[in-house]
């Protein structure tokens, strides 16, 4: 049940991740495809980690968020993009 929350989340958190670096990366699409990925696999983790239930759901979609924001960001500074403030 969380599975579709955590793919939610890490698909926005992603998007977000990838809007906050410049360069010509892999693009919207990819973004929220790692940003979905990092989501999951943080989500996973937490539950292999015991953080079951109620309580748990809150902690394994904060772990969801963080993961979903380092994959996106690290896969972009392996590949030579770099975080810059925005100008609004």
């Amino acid at each position: 049940m969380y599975l579709l929350a955590w793919v939610f989340v890490g698909a926005v958190v992603g998007w977000g991740a990838g809007r906050a670096l410049q360069g010509d990366g892999y693009g919207v699409i990819m973004d929220l495809l790692m940003g979905a990925a990092g989501a999951v696999a943080g989500g996973f983790l937490m539950r292999s980690a015991g953080f079951h239930g109620y309580g748990g759901a809150i902690v394994t979609t904060f772990v969801a968020v963080i993961g979903a924001a380092l994959l996106t960001m690290l896969t972009a500074y392996v590949n030579g993009r770099r975080v810059y403030a925005r100008q609004l």
